[in-house]
């Protein structure tokens, strides 16, 4: 199974690009059978069963790697753990404990990819900054295509056909 991982608090400003993202993806494509799609907000650790089952995991989420405001990111294999490089929220640390604890238990999936734009503002707030919101079609095209190089490409949503529901949870129940 293949999941996309939305992060991120949408009470602060550019931190919830990660569920807006989510939101996207749910609103203009249908996704394939072996795809599932969640917000985790800042839940940390108690993601972990969600990662039971997925052979990849394609994180999107607000990064601090000390580029220009809105400037898209893709890290993968080695490059993941740069991500935790320049800590932007509680819940990165959450990403980085929960990836340990997942592989400690054998169940870290054998690709994880992170899609994300550099963030300008983490301040209380319910809007993005601009230029991640400009960003932000450009983080789920790069989602897409990677479902896409996967085998999974979605099918931009038309009429006449069924959607899927978002998972706002996974078999933790919570």
């Amino acid at each position: 199974m293949v999941l996309v991982l939305g992060l991120g608090n949408r009470l602060m400003t550019d931190d919830a690009l990660g569920g807006w993202v989510i939101d996207a993806l749910a609103n203009r494509y249908w996704l394939p059978e072996g795809v599932k799609a969640l917000d985790g907000g800042t839940l940390g650790l108690d993601l972990l069963p969600c990662l039971e089952d997925v052979e990849k995991l394609l994180i999107v989420d607000a990064l601090n790697l000390g580029a220009r405001p809105g400037a898209v990111f893709r890290l993968s294999g080695d490059e993941v753990p740069r991500a935790f490089a320049g800590k932007l929220s509680v819940h990165q640390m959450g990403l980085r404990d929960l990836l340990a604890v997942a592989e400690l238990q054998g169940h870290l999936p054998d690709e994880v990819v992170i899609w994300g734009a550099q963030s300008g503002s983490v301040e209380m707030g319910l809007t993005m900054t601009r230029p991640v919101a400009v960003a932000m079609s450009r983080v789920l095209d790069g989602v897409v295509s990677d479902l896409a190089a996967w085998g999974k490409p979605p099918s931009p949503k038309g009429k006449g056909r069924e959607g899927f529901s978002r998972d706002r949870k996974c078999r933790a129940g919570f």
